[in-house]
Parts: structure tokens; C-alpha cells; sequence
């Protein structure tokens, strides 16, 4: 039990610092006006959710022992539904409803596309 919690913790530490960076690289990219960096990393960690569930949980008769550090560390603390959140109501707040509806139907919209899309390939690479 004590080795998954560590798992999940640095797994959850690496995603924090990936999401950081991940913001960071995108306000420098693309300009501070819109929430660009919680955005791809929901995409991106989506995405990347998709080859983990195939590629941890579906490729034998047991789940890998990687899924703790991985999915649940990893991506828990990469993906950002909670800043999601602050920046769609920080959107709503400014009154800038479109650009808040946008926001709010690409992250949950693009994001589950991103998940499919993990999952083909990675259905894909094993046959």
C-alpha cells in the first residue's frame, strides 16, 4: 500500500510540474488572453489517458502496476479541471460568454476526442 501512495505522489508531483510548464509554454507561445496552457493540458492528458487505459489496463488479465504512477498521479496532476474551472468562470466573470462557451465545449468536447484518440492509436500500434 505504502509503495502505491508513493507512486501516486511523485507521479502526481511530475504532472504538476509538467502542467506548470505546459502553462508557461503556452502563455509564452500564444499570449496571456486566453486560458491556452490549462486547455492543452487537458487535451494533452487526455490524450495521453487514452494510450495509458490501452496500453496499462487492457493489454493483459491484469491491470499493470503502473497505473497508480501513471493515471492517477501523473495525469491527476497534470490535467486541470479545477484551474478549468477558475478560467471558465474567470471568462463568465469578464462577460465574455463566447470565449467561455468556446472554452467550455473545446476542453470537455476536444479533450474527449484527445481520449479517443489515444485510445485508437494505441489499439493501433498493438493490432
Amino acid at each position: 500500500m505504502i509503495w502505491t501512495i508513493l507512486q501516486v505522489g511523485a507521479g502526481g508531483a511530475l504532472g504538476a510540474i509538467g502542467r506548470y510548464t505546459t502553462g508557461l509554454a503556452a502563455a509564452r507561445l500564444l499570449g496571456p488572453g486566453f486560458p491556452f496552457g490549462t486547455f492543452a493540458a487537458n487535451v494533452i492528458g487526455s490524450f495521453i489517458m487514452g494510450l495509458a487505459y490501452v496500453f496499462l489496463m487492457t493489454r493483459s488479465e491484469q491491470v499493470s502496476p503502473l497505473v497508480p504512477l501513471v493515471m492517477t498521479g501523473f495525469l491527476g496532476g497534470y490535467t486541470t479541471f479545477s484551474a478549468f474551472n477558475l478560467d471558465l468562470w474567470t471568462l463568465i466573470d469578464q462577460e465574455r460568454i463566447i470565449a467561455a462557451g468556446l472554452y467550455f465545449g473545446g476542453s470537455v468536447g476536444v479533450a474527449f476526442v484527445a481520449l479517443l484518440g489515444g485510445i485508437a492509436l494505441a489499439r493501433g500500434i498493438i493490432g
